[in-house]
């Protein structure tokens, strides 16, 4: 298990995304992802109040409130996290980060899930129109009132980060606890600015879309995904690098899927990478990429093509 950045909270290497949940995953077989989870020792599991949340009593939240009511013990092996920011209905204050949105979110996403509190409540992303002293303001008072524990960031840029956390502090708050961003081979954007803020405040980074949407998942796949018409869109964009890379992973024996998620969890300043696996089986899958060691030539070859956004960060923009 790892930590999550500076906070006592253990969330381990893989957390489950459940962005797919009740949309391209039926519930029973989201119940059967989330028990193999489970059995893996997955105890992260992501979700937002937005995920899915026109499908009634399947949106994302809904069935991971039936399926933690499966079995009342399953709350205290899961670290649950989910975000608010989304519009959520077409009246005024029903999006952003003001503190009558946050408020109701919460307890909206409290009610679909069924739970008394949250573990890590994230925004999903930076309001711009809302001061920060109002957004913690807010949050503070949903701590104080137990219903969540600690508080996340999503898709935030590093200033946003640091003003943030820092604006936290200031009110003697615990402050962020983490940051939960895209990162995989073909989008590495956040290890300029954003991984080495996280690591200089102490905060965990979550990956997402370590895939890059089933981009990186390979050709083998594609009888088990369903791709949109926009993941074929980026593929016909990459297919060099992603030619390159089938070669690299057939040349070492591992599934293209794998070795990018892999990858993700060899990066320096990763707390834990978030799969959305469609099914049990894909997950079993990806889980064995936690016993994957990718030796110096193979990160290399992968840098080679893949290139990140170069020189030393946070700096790098310069010289």
């Amino acid at each position: 298990m790892w930590r999550l950045g500076r906070s006592g909270l253990e969330v381990g290497r893989l957390g489950l995304g459940t962005v797919n949940f009740g949309w391209v995953t039926p519930p029973e077989e989201a119940f059967a992802i989330m028990d193999r989870a489970l059995d893996l020792g997955i105890c992260l599991f992501d979700t937002a109040d937005s995920y899915n949340v026109d499908r009634g009593d399947e949106s994302s939240e809904s069935l991971l409130g039936r399926w933690l009511r499966k079995s009342p013990g399953r709350r205290r092996e899961v670290v649950l996290a989910t975000k608010v920011f989304r519009r959520m209905g077409d009246g005024p204050n029903q999006s952003g980060l003001s503190a009558r949105h946050i408020r109701q979110a919460c307890d909206e996403s409290l009610r679909r899930l069924g739970v008394d509190y949250i573990d890590l409540y994230q925004m999903h992303h930076v309001d711009r129109a809302t001061p920060w002293d109002e957004v913690w303001q807010a949050l503070e008072q949903l701590v104080a009132a137990g219903k969540i524990l600690y508080v996340g960031s999503s898709n935030f840029a590093a200033w946003h980060l640091t003003r943030c956390h820092l604006e936290g502090e200031r009110r003697q708050l615990f402050g962020l606890a983490s940051e939960q961003s895209p990162y995989n081979l073909s989008q590495r954007m956040v290890e300029l600015e954003v991984l080495p803020a996280c690591g200089g405040l102490g905060l965990g980074f979550l990956a997402y879309s370590p895939l890059a949407g089933g981009v990186l998942a390979g050709d083998d796949r594609g009888g088990r995904r369903r791709r949109s018409d926009q993941t074929a869109t980026v593929r016909r964009g990459l297919e060099d690098p992603l030619a390159r890379f089938g070669e690299l992973c057939r040349e070492f024996g591992l599934g293209e899927a794998v070795a990018s998620l892999a990858w993700v969890l060899h990066q320096q300043g990763v707390t834990a990478a978030l799969v959305g696996p469609r099914t049990p089986r894909q997950l079993d899958e990806l889980a064995s990429a936690l016993e994957v060691e990718l030796d110096a030539e193979i990160l290399a070859r992968l840098d080679a093509i893949w290139p990140g956004p170069g020189g030393r960060a946070p700096e790098a923009y310069a010289w």
